[in-house]
């Protein structure tokens, strides 16, 4: 199947539910499970709540037993005791493992393709154990080898080539990397990144080994961490997608937006105690928009920078001056900058040199606003344990609204009145 018939066929089912399962059940089985793998959440378990479990048991026999369980996870639990059942012995066990962990955890990132020897088998025994595995499988496992019930490290494939049948496994040993089964994803992608490697061991609460990582699923949480970064910034749900029904987006979005409409009533408030001079200079409502949409977007543009220096561990609070100091001169110089061309403006179509005053004044005050808070405020919230990107923007919008309401309108009462 190519890249653009795959597309449209995501296409298809995404947007014509009636047809949905039709269309999925006339694919052969590769095809059904290349188009779940990029349709979104939502679409992947209409489809597997439709299909007849027989289906949905090939299904499953198909894939790598990581893919395979977060599919499993999409049924109800009853349904997916039934599917698992019904499964080969070697998958059957696999799936009741891996669906028995939190996937949000490093053991929800692992598989079991691996074997496990010990430091005193011969490379022949090794290699025997390796047969069986795939033998059953379909696919080449990792050896780890163990010595006294701990890991020992793991022996590399060419080793099964290169050695002699009767040398012991223990002079080809390898390092590898652990982490703890309950670690959360962020831990992992911290541990390959500190150390680049293609494969890390999940252990349990004992030491004993319950599955292993690969780079591949590393990958996968990044793009799952970097949709969830993005969603958050724009305070939508991380499992949202763009072919969500109706009914699900509001599901996702209608508290963020009630939260975002009791700030603008904040601001508002604002902005009627000044109903004074904006009465009787006009001009002052033309412009007010511009202080509000300039602050919002220099702290949008702080607050990207933010999170992703705190994604990166580059920043947390105690450093947090040096940065800030950066930031509002910055910001100084951009609202000199547009705070000068947003005066010339008004001088020349309006002929009012006083409200230009005013108006560039508090661009610059705004922006310097939109950098302090675009800067301390994301480090708050995560010192607090809160998503930066998620809770971070509220205060921030209105930080900036209201406080460039206030010097903006208070500025011009000041000096027009």
């Amino acid at each position: 199947m190519k890249h653009d018939p795959l597309r449209q066929l995501v296409h298809h089912i995404s947007f014509h539910p009636r047809e949905r399962l039709a269309t999925f059940l006339s694919l052969s089985i590769p095809e059904q499970a290349e188009m779940l793998r990029h349709a979104s959440k939502h679409i992947r378990a209409d489809i597997l709540a439709k299909l007849p479990n027989d289906a949905v048991v090939a299904l499953l026999s198909y894939l790598d037993p990581d893919d395979a369980t977060d599919l499993a996870r999409l049924l109800l639990p009853h349904r997916r005791a039934e599917v698992v059942r019904n499964l080969n012995e070697s998958l059957q066990r696999d799936l009741t493992v891996l669906t028995s962990f939190d996937p949000d955890t490093a053991a929800g990132m692992m598989n079991t393709d691996y074997v496990q020897v010990l430091s005193t088998n011969t490379i022949a025994e090794a290699a025997e154990r390796f047969k069986v595995h795939e033998s059953r499988t379909g696919r080449p496992p990792t050896i780890l080898v163990m010595k006294e019930g701990k890991l020992l490290g793991y022996l590399p494939g060419h080793a099964l080539g290169v050695a002699m049948p009767k040398d012991h496994i223990e002079r080809y040993v390898k390092h590898v990397s652990t982490v703890v089964h309950d670690a959360d994803h962020s831990a992992v992608i911290d541990l390959f990144r500190s150390h680049p490697h293609d494969k890390a061991v999940v252990l349990g609460v004992r030491g004993n080994v319950v599955g292993i990582i690969f780079a591949d699923d590393v990958l996968d949480a990044l793009k799952e961490r970097e949709t969830a970064a993005l969603y958050n910034f724009a305070g939508i749900h991380a499992e949202e997608s763009v072919t969500d029904p109706m009914s699900v987006k509001v599901k996702h979005r209608y508290k963020w937006l009630i939260i975002n409409l009791g700030t603008a009533f904040f601001a508002s408030f604002v902005v009627s105690q000044f109903q004074d001079v904006i009465s009787q200079f006009v001009l002052l409502a033309v412009y007010m928009p511009i202080v509000a949409g300039m602050g919002g977007n220099a702290a949008t543009q702080t607050l990207a920078v933010m999170v992703r220096g705190i994604a990166l561990r580059k920043i947390d609070l105690p450093h947090a001056w040096k940065v800030m100091r950066r930031e509002v001169g910055a910001g100084m110089v951009n609202g000199f900058i547009n705070g000068l061309i947003v005066a010339t403006v008004v001088i020349v179509m309006n002929r009012d040199f006083k409200i230009a005053f005013i108006l560039a004044f508090a661009m610059m005050a705004n922006l310097i606003v939109a950098a302090c808070f675009g800067t301390i405020v994301p480090l708050i919230m995560q010192r607090l344990g809160k998503d930066p990107a998620a809770s971070a923007t509220i205060f921030i919008t209105t930080a900036t609204d209201v406080l460039g309401f206030l010097v903006f309108l208070g500025l011009a009462q000041a000096i027009l009145l």
